[in-house]
């Protein structure tokens, strides 16, 4: 009988497809940037760019669309643009390579004026946001320290419970002596 090859899944070549869209996180994103990017306009043209097909307002709805859709390539961001409208931007066609073209020669400072003047509302939200509880096990552990750093371990957790040595462990403890003293 032939020896079956083991598979790891850390090896298998993602899908190219970018994420779904969800129109209240849409609608988020536009009620928060369109103003920042309109109010980048004046830059924009003393900075001597002419009004043309990928603008300001479309080469951040695609830099936006590509972060928080996942966009695996440039290839499937010209198709989606081609597709769908994206965020605030109407459906456009382009080449790939005009696309490409346009990434590489548009100024980085317009993509920081538009965060900039997103700070201070981010950080008003911030501050506004109702607090959630803590988990058991992080109000335990501030119980003794001034400071404590949390990470989500929830993958290694998972990985750590198959372990035989682990398996009898309670699940949330952030530290566990082995073998126990």
């Amino acid at each position: 009988m032939a020896k079956r090859k083991t598979r790891n899944p850390d090896h298998v070549r993602r899908k190219n497809v970018p994420g779904p869209d969800n129109e209240a996180i849409e609608a988020q994103l536009t009620e928060l940037i369109s103003p920042a990017v309109t109010n980048q306009q004046a830059y924009y043209r003393q900075l001597g760019l002419r009004s043309r097909i990928l603008n300001l307002p479309l080469m951040i709805a695609a830099v936006l669309t590509i972060l928080w859709r996942q966009v695996p390539s440039v290839h499937e961001l010209t198709r989606m643009l081609a597709r769908e409208d994206l965020l605030w931007c109407q459906a456009v066609k382009v080449s790939q390579q005009v696309l490409s073209q346009r990434f590489l020669s548009f100024p980085a400072s317009l993509f920081e004026g538009v965060l900039k003047e997103l700070l201070p509302q981010l950080k008003q939200r911030w501050q506004e946001r109702p607090r959630r509880l803590l988990p058991e096990s992080v109000a335990y552990a501030r119980q003794p320290f001034k400071q404590i750093w949390v990470v989500d371990g929830s993958t290694q957790e998972a990985l750590f419970r198959k372990l035989k040595v682990l398996e009898d462990v309670p699940v949330g403890h952030l530290a566990v002596l082995y073998p126990p003293a």
